[in-house]
């Protein structure tokens, strides 16, 4: 099976794959290139929604046609002044007959014009908080607009852009789950991806450690490879340590999203999972910068890249001070 089917349930095309067996996809992905293993990554999230809560319509829809790699799937629900608080989202789904007519603006949406379709959270309610979000599968050709791609640090060959909708029609068959469940549906989803951010910042430790210990072993100092410095072994230790560490609390969250969350611990393992790990990638990346020196400060290395493709996994999909608010309330509430 193909990788874009890998997660997609065998009922519609796809390997049904576990999140474990994805996880170590993700990382051996991320091991080479960052941005690759978010091109993996990002239809997935997109169809978390309709896999979980869409009707058997839109599933024989869509679900094949992701599985095959035919179409490719967008995730929708950062605004310009709406992302930790999703509450405060701007924009409207208003009923018209048998649409929903949709209008506002969406912001760092990964796979921006290339997604042909953009899984999208709206107000159908604005007075009633968050309990007045609503989940709908947009088609592009609707009329969805890019209004700008992003100039970002890292992760540059995925593109994340700013999404316009103005007054763009939406089949009632098009919403995800009833009307006012969009909360409810973005946080299961975001709960079931995070660990897999945690695989891949986990692959981008590792691809970081082994390209830094390849270095040390060619490099001499003083007349003998550098990787005979204690002071330099400390760090490795370190940071195989810091990995292998990370890598056991992103399997275990994946386990028990594959367990379906008997005990109701997948938020605060999820979060645990996302945070350590998006922490020790750019811990590991920025020593990996550090033992290759000056070397490691150019392009002429990939340990550059490394470490600036590591901060966006402490930033997307909700921010690690985010995740320690998450991990607390579960231990204090």
């Amino acid at each position: 099976m193909e990788l874009p089917g890998l997660q997609i349930p065998a009922e519609y095309g796809g390997a049904g794959a576990d999140l474990v067996t994805c996880a170590i996809a993700t990382e051996e992905l991320a091991r080479a290139d960052a941005s690759a293993s978010l091109m993996f990554l990002i239809s997935k999230l997109g169809m978390l929604p309709v896999i979980n809560f869409g009707s058997e319509e839109l599933k024989r829809a869509y679900l094949p046609r992701i599985a095959s790699g035919e179409i490719q799937a967008s995730y929708c629900l950062s605004e310009a002044d709406a992302g930790s608080d999703v509450a405060s989202m701007g924009m409207r789904a208003v009923r018209d007959g048998d649409d929903y007519v949709l209008s506002g603006s969406k912001i760092w949406i990964t796979n921006a014009g290339i997604s042909d379709v953009y899984l999208t959270f709206a107000k159908t309610d604005p007075s009633a908080g968050h309990r007045g979000i609503t989940a709908f599968l947009v088609k592009k050709e609707w009329g969805v607009e890019i209004t700008k791609l992003e100039h970002k640090l890292g992760v540059r060959s995925s593109p994340t852009g700013q999404l316009a909708y103005d007054e763009v029609r939406v089949p009632a068959s098009h919403r995800v789950g009833e009307e006012g469940q969009g909360f409810y549906i973005a946080m299961h989803t975001l709960d079931r991806s995070r660990p897999t951010i945690g695989a891949q910042a986990v692959g981008i430790a590792q691809g970081a450690l082994d390209y830094a210990v390849g270095y040390m072993k060619e490099r001499k100092a003083f007349g003998r490879p550098i990787a005979d410095l204690q002071g330099l072994q400390f760090m490795v230790a370190d940071m195989a340590m810091k990995i292998e560490a990370a890598r056991g609390l992103v399997y275990r969250a994946c386990a028990i999203v594959d367990e379906g969350d008997p005990r109701g611990e997948l938020s605060k393992i999820g979060a645990m999972a996302k945070a350590f790990a998006s922490d020790t990638a750019m811990a590991v990346t920025t020593d990996a910068v550090q033992l290759l020196g000056g070397y490691g400060y150019t392009k002429d290395f990939p340990v550059e890249r490394m470490m600036r493709d590591a901060k966006i996994t402490q930033i997307y999909e909700g921010t690690n001070q985010i995740q320690r608010v998450v991990i607390a309330k579960r231990l204090l509430g």
